[in-house]
């Protein structure tokens, strides 16, 4: 069956998992994650962009923390931490950033190949959140349960 604009722009194809925190040392419960929307996710890749030397480069400084802070949503579908929560998101267990994350990135379409890139460089300091304040994600989530 071939798709119509409307079917594409009508479908709930937002996907989201309650990951459990319980087997990290000061956790106990569960978190959503849901996946970026295609906005969200520029939104995402242009936060790990700077420019140095007029050219724009990457910087992974706090990238894990920067996703995790964009995917993790309560009830309704409403973000949990504003892009400039990431930095003290960066703070915690790095064990918690590493599971929200490989469940944020499988869920936003990133690939192995995205990830790696992502991940293999951790050049700076510090990290910033990014300079605009992206908008919170509004569609209510699909809860599926996930245990990793």
């Amino acid at each position: 069956m071939r798709l119509s604009k409307d079917d594409i722009l009508k479908a709930e194809d937002l996907t989201a998992e309650e990951v459990d925190l319980s087997g990290i040392p000061g956790y106990e419960g569960t978190v959503l994650v849901r996946g970026l929307t295609g906005r969200e996710r520029d939104e995402y890749e242009m936060s790990i962009m700077v420019e140095h030397g007029g050219k724009q480069v990457q910087d992974f400084a706090n990238s894990r923390a920067k996703l995790v802070a964009k995917c993790v949503v309560d009830d309704d579908g409403k973000r949990m931490f504003s892009d400039y929560d990431a930095l003290a998101l960066g703070e915690k267990s790095g064990a918690m950033i590493d599971l929200l994350f490989d469940v944020a990135a499988r869920l936003s379409g990133l690939r192995e190949k995205d990830v790696k890139e992502l991940t293999e460089d951790f050049g700076g300091e510090g990290g910033s959140p990014s300079s605009s304040p992206s908008p919170r994600g509004s569609a209510k989530p699909s809860k599926n349960s996930s245990a990793r």
